[in-house]
């Protein structure tokens, strides 16, 4: 029996039947308490990151035309198809059907066989290889701080150039200890301080945004994006579609979305609540965009920057931007472990069934912590296989130090499986919408259009990294 299982079953045999009902839900969990308020701010939260800081480059790369009207069909695509993730809590009745805690559990219930499995991979490799993009942000601001208070003290004759692997390898130092804290993603206050943080370094950009547009006088940027001559036509081409892997990063949520409307009380019912809290979300989310993309562009014209902040580099007051990029490493220390927790869960649940005889991977020692009450229980299998992944994400970051190619190929991967292909899927599946159907043709043709759009931004962001690739050497990248 399950723990919560365990406390609903505590919870019942005290209280008299008749009120069993008012603590417990249909399904004997404790009742849920979420409401449109807190499922808006989870998602603002969990979309809301480091990918805000790309979005200035992107719609340099793209124009005035462009940018902001690819961003605006990327909301409107991202709500349609998380309305259509609402309905897939419950399979079979809106009401009373059994409900789905997670992505991959609505996945399995509806439409089963191998695309679980193909479900599991996606989203797996997805949260890997967001680990790694939080190394490469994390070092980059470590390096911003650094780079501009030496700036500062050499009265600017220093170009401070320097390696980013110290700051790499400090970033998974940090990790590798809080890797081990066994129950990291129930720390609830982590996505308060994720929140604050990631309003705190996206407002003081889009500030800076505003000041450099409002103290030059003049809106930089073009119609169509960055010009011919800055870069070649084939870069041009390229740069634009890594652009819009960028924006699909920049919205990318779903992965969580059914997680969320787990914690929603009903009635009335969960799928109601959850569209109008999406709604609410989405609009502030890209109203926030258009904010710090545009202001970002107008100040620097072609020569965004892949990292807002970075951009503005020795700028005055040099102390402000300081605080940004404390509040993007703070954000950043929390969210790898949140991203990461689910694929340490997997493979230590997977290990404990696979040799549950086995005394490395199941016993726990018991090591008394000063001033904590409960002792800290170490296990072998979970300090080495946590410091393992923890070490290779930060090697695999060092040989690829390319935070906006990353963020592109991300985006790519995860946008049209994740957020379109498997919501489409599914709610045809839970609605029994007859093939050939207008309204299936419709859906089909939104799939399409969107795995066009992740192959393209795949693409650009892949040749991308290769152009990095043939002026780099391993390990050697200064900035």
């Amino acid at each position: 029996m399950g723990d919560n299982q365990r406390q609903v079953f505590d919870v019942s045999m005290a209280i008299p039947s008749h009120n069993v009902s008012e603590c417990v839900d249909d399904d004997g969990r404790l009742k849920r308490t979420g409401n449109i308020c807190t499922a808006s701010a989870h998602i603002i939260t969990a979309v809301i990151g480091s990918g805000v800081l790309s979005l200035a480059w992107a719609i340099a790369q793209l124009g005035w035309i462009a940018g902001p009207a690819v961003m605006l069909l990327f909301s409107f695509v991202t709500y349609y198809t998380s309305s259509l993730l609402t309905d897939c809590y419950r399979t079979g009745d809106p009401v009373s059907g059994k409900r789905n805690y997670t992505y991959t559990d609505a996945v399995r219930s509806i439409l089963g066989g191998y695309k679980v499995k193909a479900c599991g991979l996606i989203q797996y490799l997805n949260l890997f290889g967001i680990s790694i993009g939080y190394t490469i942000a994390a070092s980059i601001s470590m390096m911003a701080i650094k780079r501009s208070n030496c700036f500062h003290k050499s009265g600017g004759k220093n170009p401070c150039h320097m390696s980013s692997n110290p700051y790499m390898i400090m970033f998974g130092v940090s990790e590798i200890l809080l890797s081990q804290i066994p129950d990291f993603d129930q720390i609830w206050w982590l996505s308060i301080v994720a929140a604050i943080m990631s309003f705190t370094y996206s407002g003081i950009g889009l500030g800076l945004g505003i000041t450099k547009v409002a103290a030059t006088g003049t809106f930089k940027g073009s119609l169509t994006g960055i010009s011919i001559g800055t870069v070649t036509q084939a870069q041009k081409i390229w740069r634009s579609l890594q652009a819009i892997g960028d924006i699909a990063f920049a919205y990318s949520f779903s992965v969580i979305l059914i997680e969320i409307q787990d914690t929603v009380k009903s009635p009335p019912e969960e799928a109601k609540t959850m569209k109008k809290a999406t709604k609410l979300s989405i609009a502030v989310t890209t109203a926030f965009y258009m904010l710090c993309g545009s202001m970002g562009y107008a100040s620097f014209g072609d020569f965004a920057p892949g990292n807002l902040l970075t951009g503005f580099g020795f700028f005055n007051p040099f102390w402000l931007l300081d605080i940004a990029n404390a509040a993007i490493i703070i954000h950043l220390v929390g969210a790898y472990q949140v991203f990461c927790q689910p694929i340490f869960a997997f493979i230590e649940k997977w290990a404990t069934q696979r040799w549950p005889e086995s005394y490395f991977i199941t016993k726990e020692f018991k090591i008394p912590v000063p001033g904590y009450r409960h002792p800290y229980k170490l296990n072998m299998f979970r300090l080495v296989w946590r410091t393992g992944f923890v070490m290779l994400t930060t090697v695999i970051s060092m040989l690829l130090p390319f935070f906006n190619d990353v963020v592109g190929i991300l985006g790519a991967l995860g946008f049209w499986p994740l957020t379109v292909y498997f919501p489409v899927e599914m709610y045809i599946q839970q609605k029994k919408i007859g093939k050939w159907s207008s309204r299936w043709i419709c859906l089909k043709m939104l799939s399409m259009a969107c795995l066009m759009i992740s192959i393209v931004a795949g693409a650009g962001s892949i040749v991308g990294v290769i152009l990095d690739l043939k002026v780099y050497k391993p390990f050697k990248t200064t900035y």
